[in-house]
């Protein structure tokens, strides 16, 4: 069972964590060290608690640490802050889960970090493998203007049902569910394998489903299952869609083992009837209730607590200036931030939105490439202690917000942040670039996509015109087809690859134009060009030129690409895309971030193992 509740200041939350996972980690661990079992059987275990290969030789892992819903409380902002600076390079990586990743971390030092880790009621546990993966839900959750309710504790029924589950670490394939209130859509249900949208109809809680979404290199918008869910059927729904792919789910091809693939098998309306068959027959034995009253579960109320003084700006700064940060690869570049009035007006236009609740603000917080330090984690704990509900939540773009900031504590908050090099606008904007590890860690990667998501940021950050120009633009890269920044659904969407010129190899990004999964109907984008790495910012400036000169009145940018003539953009970038053997410059044959010549390498991947 699991271990002590963890306690925001005004709610408690169970732990996640259970001394068990500890305890039968450390023993396969014995077992590997003493040839009592193999390496692949020690593999398809570790993933199963959230310890992924790299892709350097030796004794090197990623941490994948399950964050459900993406909240976490103060205690556990500063658990994370000691395991990345005890066990990993200092920094850790936000993901467009919601899970925080700490890369070159030794065997030996995993389970100490994941004892620390349970302690604070974080756990590791079906963060990888073919399991159903952190259920992610809508940071906005509880205090969205628009939302018909709160999805947050439905979300955490679900996460907490499948937790451990006897078919949650036994599937053919891992398995993604999000939730999402907001007429946006901030989580982008329609590529999950499960989307569940707040739904009211006739004054009853409930959800519209859609089932089999996913991108990599078959993108399928999710189809929808059912209108509306009644609340009360949500657990049982969601067991019947899993039943059925675990009994049902292609074991053999790992191209065609995700669930849209068994979708595509039995076709719709095959798929949909044994679904409801299954859903039907749980519901009629007796169903799997929620832990809550479906139409009246727990309610997030405003803080009503004394809250601790703020700490000072200059201690923030001086922890974040003594924090050593480690290689290899790319090291943030975090440095303290004038919190001065007039920083704090671009700020406030980008990153603050009122709550509901009247008097109140949700505060985002950038993270470039989704990096934050210990010192960060640590700042981030002490200001949600003061100026918010003792809590924080990650984001899909990988950002974190506060929340239940009051709007006279705004100016004060944001002196604060930007001490800890926290103060930068432009989050959810074009200045917001998402990036996935890529060649940096990652097995399957072909390219170094945070080299690319650095330059691209530094690149739009030196002036305005692109924020004022498309605001809303995104920007995701990817180092490979698998998509983890979700480049496939991004207005602008780069995809690593390699490009041979005569016997050498240059690294350059497809151009995946108009994607868009934040609205009613997800749609991909379309490829535009193929273009040498260390030009894409000058190709997403001929970009922007031309939605400015080619817009229709009041057309976003992510409208105009998905609807502008291809032959356009192609002509448009045309003389980048080119290359002339003989006019290469000796930098485009090495990778972003990197030093030597690029040797494009990609090993076998985990994630199927």
């Amino acid at each position: 069972m699991p271990v002590a509740e963890i306690a925001t200041a005004h709610r408690s939350r169970p732990s996640f964590a259970d001394p068990a996972d500890l305890a039968r980690f450390v023993e396969q661990l014995g077992k590997l060290e003493r040839g009592e079992i193999g390496p692949d059987e020690w593999r398809a275990f570790r993933l199963l608690h959230g310890t992924y290969g790299q892709r350097q030789e030796g004794d090197l892992h990623m941490l994948r640490v399950k964050v459900p819903e993406g909240l976490l409380t103060a205690p556990q902002l500063e658990a994370l802050a000691d395991v990345t600076e005890r066990y990993g390079r200092g920094f850790g990586h936000v993901t467009t889960r919601q899970n925080l990743q700490l890369h070159f971390v030794r065997l030996a030092d995993a389970a100490p970090a994941l004892a620390h880790l349970a302690d604070a009621g974080i756990t590791t546990r079906e963060a990888c493998g073919n399991a159903v993966r952190n259920v992610t839900a809508c940071p906005y959750a509880g205090v969205s203007p628009d939302e018909p309710f709160d999805v947050t504790p439905y979300a955490e029924a679900l996460t907490r049902h499948f937790l451990r589950h006897p078919l949650s670490s036994s599937l053919p394939r891992k398995f993604k569910i999000a939730f999402e209130g907001c007429a946006e859509d901030h989580a982008e249900t329609a590529i999950h394998d499960l989307g569940f949208r707040a739904v009211v109809r006739d004054g009853r809680r409930g959800f519209a489903l859609a089932v089999g979404g996913g991108t990599a290199t078959v993108p399928v918008v999710a189809p929808l299952l059912f209108d509306f869910l009644p609340a009360g059927d949500l657990l049982a729904a969601a067991e019947a869609v899993l039943r059925l792919f675990h009994a049902r789910g292609d074991r053999q091809h790992r191209d065609r083992n995700r669930l849209k693939f068994l979708v595509r098998a039995l076709g719709w309306e095959g798929f949909a009837a044994e679904v409801r068959r299954e859903h039907a027959a749980l519901v009629a034995a007796g169903g799997i209730p929620l832990p809550f009253p479906a139409e009246a579960p727990p309610v997030e109320e405003a803080p009503g607590w004394a809250r601790p003084p703020a700490p000072d700006p200059a201690e923030l700064e001086r922890a974040l200036r003594a924090q050593p940060l480690r290689g290899p690869g790319l090291v943030p570049e975090v440095t303290p931030q004038a919190g001065t009035a007039e920083a704090f007006l671009p700020w406030a236009r980008t990153n603050v939105r009122r709550q509901r609740q009247p008097g109140f603000a949700v505060a985002a917080v950038t993270l470039p490439l989704g990096d934050v330090t210990a010192a960060q984690l640590r700042a981030l704990a002490a200001l949600s202690r003061s100026y918010a509900d003792g809590a924080a939540r990650f984001t899909s773009n990988q950002g974190l917000v506060l929340r239940w900031v009051a709007e006279l504590d705004l100016p004060a908050l944001h002196r604060r942040l930007s001490a800890a090099g926290l103060g930068a606008p432009g989050a959810d904007t074009i200045l917001d670039v998402v990036s996935c590890p890529g060649a940096e860690t990652c097995r399957l990667a072909v390219s170094q996509s945070r080299g690319l998501g650095r330059l691209l940021s530094d690149h739009l950050r030196q002036d305005q015109r692109a924020l004022e120009l498309a605001p809303e633009l995104q920007l995701r890269v990817s180092g490979c087809p698998n998509g983890c920044s979700r480049h496939h659904v991004a207005g602008i969407g780069f995809q690593g690859s390699l490009r041979r010129v005569g016997d050498r190899a240059l690294p350059q990004y497809f151009v995946l134009l108009g994607g868009d999964a934040r609205g009613a109907q997800a749609r991909f984008g379309r490829l535009a060009a193929k273009i040498p790495a260390r030009r894409v910012p000058e190709a997403v400036d001929r970009l922007l030129s031309l939605y400015e000169t080619g817009r229709r009145p009041g057309e976003s940018a992510t409208d105009f690409f998905a609807r502008v003539e291809l032959p356009a953009v192609k002509q448009a970038l045309a003389s980048l895309a080119e290359v002339d053997p003989a006019a290469l410059r000796p930098e485009e044959l090495v990778d972003l971030g990197e030093e030597q010549s690029f040797q494009p390498r990609t090993l076998e991947g985990e994630c199927a193992a």
